[in-house]
């Protein structure tokens, strides 16, 4: 007969436990890094919030450490050789051993392709593709060095799938099509030693990257774009973006790696 604790189904709030998680977030400093930061922090992750700019992430860290987590500060610039390795060692020298990494960062140089400056396109992929590579290499590094078992979060884009339909964004598309696939090359390497590795693919949220300031909002004409190439018809707002990363940063998705979650209102399903 089977035991009680077997039968027994796990609460909401056990599935997406991160107590005793150390976790680094790249890109902290606004949109929806900010708010993964938030997020792994109430589920009770310490989180060291990573990006250039010092100020912002000081305003996220005093949020995240009023709610009474743990949570550090580390300046640095993901397009940059060593900068993530020097990342890695200072949040883990004020939080402990890692067990997260989830990499937001990302920019978006607009241009179309014939006129597309490479200084642009390097741009990109330095911050959205190799960025990446080195932050998830300076963790899986250690966790097979140490024999501990890991979890990385890359946050792709629905143009990981496929062209926009909205913007001149060539090195952007591509940067993200590359990380697509590092995380699922990743996956497949790493699996052996534990260590997870997923992707989100959100569509379009109004955050930093899309506003535009003149108008404080998301331009009117891309916004009409955008709903008119969502199945649900609209932008998303960032909460929403919040069960697919406690999913893949939990205990919840542990038979789950190399996958591609899209969060999009149904954008990639056309």
């Amino acid at each position: 007969m089977a035991s009680d604790d077997a039968v027994r189904a796990p609460s909401p709030s056990e599935l997406f436990d991160l107590r005793g998680a150390n976790a680094l977030v790249v890109g902290a400093s606004s949109g929806l890094g900010a708010r993964m930061a938030r997020v792994l922090a109430s589920a009770g992750a310490g989180v060291a919030l990573a990006a250039r700019r010092r100020d912002r992430l000081d305003e996220e860290a005093a949020h995240i450490r009023a709610g009474g987590a743990s949570c550090a500060v580390v300046e640095a610039d993901a397009a940059r050789a060593g900068e993530m390795e020097r990342a890695v060692a200072e949040a883990e020298a004020a939080l402990g051993e890692l067990s997260l990494l989830v990499y937001v960062a990302g920019i978006s140089p607009l241009g179309r392709a014939e006129r597309h400056a490479r200084a642009k396109w390097d741009q990109a992929l330095a911050v959205n593709l190799t960025g990446a590579f080195d932050a998830s290499q300076a963790v899986g590094a250690r966790w097979i060095e140490r024999g501990t078992r890991g979890a990385i979060v890359l946050v792709g884009s629905i143009l990981s799938l496929g062209a926009s339909a909205t913007h001149k964004t060539v090195g952007y598309s591509a940067s993200k099509a590359g990380l697509a696939n590092l995380g699922r090359q990743l996956a497949v390497e790493w699996a052996p030693h534990g260590i997870r590795v997923n992707s989100i693919l959100p569509g379009y949220f109004a955050t930093e990257m899309t506003i535009d300031p003149a108008h404080g909002d998301i331009a009117p004409d891309q916004r009409a774009r955008m709903e008119t190439f969502t199945p649900m018809g609209r932008v998303g707002a960032v909460e929403e973006i919040d069960t697919a990363l406690l999913f893949l940063a939990s205990p919840a998705s542990s038979f789950v790696t190399g996958a591609l979650v899209p969060v999009d209102g149904g954008w990639t399903a056309w």
